[in-house]
Formats: C-alpha cells, sequence, structure tokens
C-alpha cells in the first residue's frame, strides 16, 4: 500500500495526502476528512523511514555495545529503548563482540542511519574515539573517561565500588588477594585497576591473573588464582565469578571457608548461586536512563550534566575470614 494508492482512493493529489499525514492545516477540511477516511480504510502505514529522509532525520539512535551476550548490556538497552519509545524514536543496536578493532566501523554505520550514538563501554583506541566524535553526529558515551577528548559521558564508579569490596576483605583479614581482570581495553577494567593500586597501599597484596568477563573464561582462571595462594579472589564481574565458582566446586575447594569470592555488577544469578555472591550492585536501569536522557539533549542542542551513577556493596555467604594456614 503506497501514498499514491491513497490519493487515487481520495479522489486527491500525492502533495494533498503528504499535508494531510503531516498535520497541515491549508487542506478543505471535507478533502481532509475524506482522505482520512480512506487512510483507515485502506490501512495505509506512511514509512518512518522516507519520512525520515524528507524530514533530513531518521528518527533513530544507535547503540554499540561490546557484547550483547552479556545481560549488563541487555539492561541497559531495555531501558534506552523505553526513553526512546516514550519519544517516538526507534532504537538500532550493533554488537562488537568484543572486537575493539571492528567497533569504530560499526559506529560509522551507525552513524550513517542514525540522528545520535550511545556507545556503551567502547574499547575501541582512543584515535578512532576522538575521530568518531569529530563527526558530528551527537555521541554519548557511557562507562568511558580519555583524559585529552571532550567526551559527553555518563559513568558507573567502579572506583569506588571495588574500593568497598577490598575494605570488605580487608575487614575480614584478607591480606592477599587474586583479582581476575577483565578485558584489557575495557575503561571500567582500569578503574577496578586503580582501585586495588589504592588497596595495595593499604596493606593488601594483590596477584593480577589475566581473564576476561565470561563464565568460561572464570572457569579457565579458576585454578590459577588458586595458584597464587591467595585467601580471596575477586572477580572482574558476576559472570567471572560464577565460572571460577564451578570450578571451584570441581576440585573440591569450599566458599567461603578455604577461599573467599566477591563478583561485581550484581546480575539476578548472583544472588541464587551456592553460596550467593558478595557482589557490588551496578543499577543498570538507572545508567540506561541517563544515558539516553542525556543524549536526548545533546541531540536537541541541549546542555547536559555529566553524572556519576553510585554503586553498592552487597555482602553475601561467599565472603567470610580467610582459613588458618
Amino acid at each position: 500500500m503506497t501514498i499514491g494508492d491513497v490519493a487515487q482512493a481520495a479522489g486527491a493529489s500525492v502533495a494533498t495526502v503528504s499535508r494531510v499525514l503531516n498535520g497541515v492545516n491549508t487542506v478543505d477540511p471535507a478533502l481532509a476528512e475524506r482522505v482520512r477516511t480512506v487512510i483507515g480504510e485502506l490501512g495505509y502505514r506512511p514509512s518512518a523511514a522516507a519520512q525520515g529522509l524528507a524530514r533530513g532525520r531518521s528518527g533513530t539512535i544507535g547503540v554499540l555495545v561490546p557484547d550483547l551476550s552479556n545481560p549488563y548490556f541487555h539492561d541497559v538497552i531495555k531501558s534506552v529503548s523505553a526513553v526512546a519509545r516514550s519519544s517516538g524514536t526507534r532504537v538500532l543496536v550493533m554488537d562488537s563482540a568484543e572486537n575493539a578493532g571492528a567497533e569504530r566501523e560499526l559506529a560509522e554505520e551507525l552513524a550513517r542511519h542514525a540522528d545520535g550514538m550511545l556507545l556503551c563501554s567502547p574499547r575501541m583506541p582512543r584515535a578512532d574515539l576522538a575521530a568518531l566524535l569529530d563527526r558530528g553526529v551527537p555521541a554519548l558515551v557511557a562507562n568511558r573517561q580519555e583524559p585529552g577528548i571532550a567526551l559527553h559521558a555518563i559513568t558507573v564508579d567502579f572506583f569506588h565500588g571495588l574500593m568497598a569490596l577490598c575494605g570488605h576483605l580487608a575487614q575480614l583479614g584478607h591480606r592477599h588477594v587474586a583479582y581476575l581482570a577483565g578485558p584489557e581495553r575495557s575503561w571500567s577494567n582500569s578503574e577496578r585497576l586503580r582501585a586495588l593500586a589504592g588497596a595495595e597501599a593499604f596493606g593488601i597484596r594483590v596477584h593480577h591473573v589475566p581473564c576476561g568477563s565470561t563464565v568460561d573464561e572464570g572457569f579457565a582462571a579458576a585454578q590459577a588464582a588458586l595458584d597464587t595462594g591467595a585467601t580471596a579472589v575477586v572477580a572482574y564481574n558476576d559472570f567471572v565469578a560464577l565460572g571460577v565458582l564451578g570450578r571451584f566446586a570441581e576440585l573440591g575447594v569450599r566458599v567461603p571457608e578455604d577461599v573467599s569470592l566477591t563478583g561485581f555488577d550484581e546480575i539476578d544469578l548472583a544472588r541464587y548461586s551456592s553460596p550467593p555472591l558478595t557482589t557490588v550492585t551496578v543499577p543498570r536501569d538507572l545508567l540506561g536512563r541517563a544515558a539516553a536522557e542525556a543524549l536526548g539533549r545533546l541531540m536537541a542542542g541541549e546542555a547536559y550534566e555529566p553524572r556519576t551513577i553510585p554503586v553498592e556493596l552487597q555482602v553475601r555467604g561467599s565472603t567470610g575470614a580467610p582459613a588458618a594456614r
């Protein structure tokens, strides 16, 4: 069904039908009513893409994430979509599959089809990020700061979240911690590393173990964490912690009697593992809403306030006093 079909059935010109669709009040009221009646009878729906092309806007925002299999990003996208839907905007999502080298190309593709972009936890090199932001497309970055680049950013307070975890472990008596590191180019991982450096200054010895962000990577790194002799394992996120927990169960390592274990992010499974994970709650719904609202202001040419989302320590059964050795 096309606008031409509507015009023919209504005995009007295509230009007249277009004016009716766009709410222009220069059309004779009787003719406008006849056009609207035909539109209803034929079930005509105008093409959003065509309307956007005519107006020079797509009515779409693009969202780039590093890993769609991670519910962390599902939750952010869900909140972004809710805000976008309330303003009649569509959301186009792309996944870089943790490939930092592919992010700029994907973001360039988004920029061709969207009125604004949200880059969630981008891993791309600094030079690529700077070049991308120079395109002139309104862009907001969630969870990355880059000195020397004027980023419009909304971030999560990962630093103080991990400091709180370290403080909790120190109060329990832990002095040797193994950290299962996240993706190398992750800004949130660098913030965790910065917090761990601060913890070391207060007497906690940290052994860094390369890992990643998935359950499988946590499972694979569990033995290396044990081999450090640490009394507590701090995982990059809850997925890694769940992988460690699974491998520890196979090895007969008790949590927290033999080794304490912490996660980060507070995914739904964290509270239902055995034992439930001590972790840090990241309010992803708030992050998504704040990012979408800030991007909307940028797209409208308005000012926005940079914002850091607070986090909260959740102490559960996976941490306890270190075993006597």
